[in-house]
Order: C-alpha cells, then sequence, then structure tokens
C-alpha cells in the first residue's frame, strides 16, 4: 500500500511541475487534495483497514498531503513571479515623453479672488485699509445704524435672509451689503477714516445678473475736509486703474439712499465692438455703482458729530465688475465649478496683480 502512495506522490508531483500556469496549477490541486481528490479519496479508505495498520497508513497519507501541499504553493510563486516578470517586461514607461505640467501650471485663481486682490491693490495705493466683519449681522448695524426705515423693502423678508426670532423677538440676520463694517469701524475708532469693505452678502434673488450670494466692496472716508470732489476724484481714479485705461468718462446722477445724502449713482462711458465692451470710449453709459456723503443721521447713530465730521461712501458689486472687465455673459457661472470655465477666464496662480507690472496679467 506504500508503494501506492509513492507512485501516486510521483504522479501529482510531476503534474505540478508541469502546470504551465496558475489556472493550470489550480486544476492540479483540485484533483489532488479537493473533495473528490485522489488524495483525499485514501483518508476515506483509513475505516476499512485494520486497527494496526490505521496508524502508520494515516501517517503517511498525511505526509503525502503536505508535501504536495508544500510543492503547490513553491510552484504558485514560481509561477507568479514569472508573470510579474512578464508584465513588467511588456508594461514599459516611456521616459522620453514630456514631464506634465502640474498644480503650479494648470492651477487657476478663480477671478472673484482676482479682482478682490486688483481693488485692494487701487485702494491701498490711496490709503485705505481693509476692514472686515462677520457675515451674520444683527437687524440694527444692517439697518437701523444706516438710517434705513423699518418699512423699507430692504428690511422685507422677501429680500432679506432671517433667522429664527431670538428670545427676545429680534432676528440675526446675512448682511445685505458689507455697510456694517462702516458703522462698527466709526464705533471702534475716532477719524480720520479710509477703510474699505470687501466681502460676502446675500439677497434673496438669482437671475443671470443676480445671485443669492454675492460679492461687494464698499468704501468710506470720515473726517473734517473730505468734500464730494474728493469722491468724485477718488473713483475716478480708481476707474482708470481698474480697467486699464487713461480717461474714462463718468457722470453722478442724483439718486436716494438711506445712509447718504447727497446720493449719487455713477455711469461710465463705454463702447460695444461686436461682442467687446471698451470702457473709456464711446457714447453709451453703464451703470458701475453708488455713492454719496454720509447721512448726518449716520454719523450721529455712531456717536460723531456731523457738525464737525463728515465724510463720502460708495459701493459696488465685485462680481459685476469682474463680468464688466472680463466679458463673462452669466454671473451664476461664478459660482458653478465648472473647470472649464475656470480654465478659460482663471488666472495663473504666481502672477499677482500690481499697479507696477499690471493688475491683469
Amino acid at each position: 500500500m506504500s508503494g501506492d502512495i509513492e507512485t501516486l506522490e510521483r504522479q501529482v508531483l510531476t503534474e505540478i511541475e508541469g502546470a504551465a500556469d496558475l489556472q493550470a496549477l489550480e486544476a492540479v490541486r483540485i484533483a489532488a487534495l479537493g473533495k473528490k481528490g485522489r488524495i483525499t479519496q485514501l483518508m476515506k479508505r483509513l475505516g476499512g483497514l485494520p486497527p494496526e495498520e490505521r496508524k502508520s497508513f494515516g501517517q503517511a497519507v498525511n505526509t503525502l498531503k503536505r508535501r504536495v501541499g508544500e510543492a503547490i504553493e513553491a510552484r504558485k510563486s514560481a509561477l507568479a513571479e514569472a508573470a510579474l516578470a512578464a508584465r513588467l517586461a511588456q508594461e514599459t514607461a516611456d521616459i522620453t515623453l514630456p514631464v506634465r505640467p502640474g498644480p503650479l501650471a494648470e492651477g487657476r485663481i478663480h477671478p472673484l479672488s482676482q479682482i478682490w486682490d486688483e481693488v485692494t491693490e487701487i485702494f491701498a495705493d490711496m490709503g485705505f485699509s481693509v476692514a472686515e466683519g462677520p457675515d451674520i449681522e444683527s437687524d440694527e448695524l444692517n439697518f437701523t445704524k444706516l438710517n434705513i426705515p423699518p418699512e423699507h423693502p430692504a428690511r422685507q423678508d422677501m429680500d432679506t435672509f432671517y433667522f429664527k426670532p431670538r428670545a427676545d423677538g429680534s432676528r440675526l440676520l446675512l448682511r445685505t451689503h458689507t455697510s456694517p463694517v462702516q458703522i462698527r469701524t466709526m464705533q471702534a475708532q475716532e477719524p480720520p477714516i479710509r477703510i474699505i469693505a470687501p466681502g460676502r452678502v446675500y439677497r434673496c434673488d438669482s437671475d443671470q445678473t443676480h445671485t443669492p450670494m454675492f460679492h461687494q466692496v464698499e468704501g468710506l472716508v470720515i473726517d473734517e475736509e473730505t468734500h464730494l470732489g474728493h469722491l468724485k476724484w477718488c473713483l475716478e481714479e480708481f476707474c482708470k486703474a481698474f480697467f486699464e485705461v487713461d480717461e474714462v468718462k463718468m457722470r453722478f446722477r442724483a439718486s436716494h439712499f438711506p445712509f447718504t445724502e447727497p446720493s449719487m449713482e455713477v455711469d461710465i462711458a463705454y463702447a460695444r465692438r461686436g461682442n467687446e465692451i471698451r470702457i473709456g470710449e464711446g457714447e453709451d453709459w453703464l451703470e458701475i455703482l453708488g455713492s454719496g456723503m454720509v447721512h448726518p443721521n449716520v454719523l450721529a447713530g455712531v456717536g460723531l458729530d456731523p457738525e464737525r465730521y463728515q465724510g463720502f461712501a460708495f459701493g459696488m458689486g465685485l462680481d459685476r465688475i469682474a463680468m464688466l472687465k472680463y466679458g463673462m455673459p452669466d454671473l451664476r457661472a461664478f459660482f458653478a465649478g465648472d473647470v472649464r470655465w475656470l480654465r478659460h477666464y482663471g488666472f495663473a496662480p504666481l502672477e499677482q496683480p500690481t499697479l507696477a507690472g499690471g493688475l491683469s496679467r
């Protein structure tokens, strides 16, 4: 009977050595060690043997099973190494291909970030500092301190995002402009004041030129001597620098804002050449911002003497002037996250806007 086991061992080991791939080796394993395999069938013969033969026969079969298992594992490792070597020989990399540009070359600065930096650069050159405030504001700072009456449409739910009322009945809101930053600044420091306040603002509106969240920059100057002529000069210089033109025609139209008196909307002249808008030439007019002299009630509301102090304020939409300068037709695309749009309108990450080197390089 031991001769049968030795013969079976030689046969199985020969088959293992002759297996050309892992699939053939698996077939040999199943034929030898599977539920119906030849070695498994030997174990089933133990019950029919005399007691004195069972121990030696069982040990012989287990030894056979161990040797076959070791031979299968060794052959499996050899076949796996051979398969890997074959793949490595075939799947070569052509190191002569050009290197991929990488994120510094392919990455883009969002146009809004670019515009933010451009505007900050221009006003910083005029002596303005940057002031910031929270996006969530109180009704008092967003409306009351700005001389906006309780019945004003801007205070209605249809225009403003309000939070649920607090225990005292007051409601916080998402600021509708960055003007509360002006109030906070006037409450925190004595004149002279010269700041800009860029930031996110929120209103219940959405179409091709409006989004529920957008960006504004507002300016504020408070001292004892500033007058309307200073406001006009400041806005003219800003427009020339921002649109990168030598001259710009502007007109100031009388308007009404609760927080300024007198109040003016500012238009700039432009000409259309096909799909291109050229600023600083032509006879058509385009509104870009609102402005005016700070209302005496606003000054008094923050503890400043309107008989002693005066100044001007202005505000414009960063998204709007970005659309105008770079020819972007739809404001909603700013927030759509379309990589193709960003590749087209975005800016190289290492090209920072400067008045000396150019704003929109």
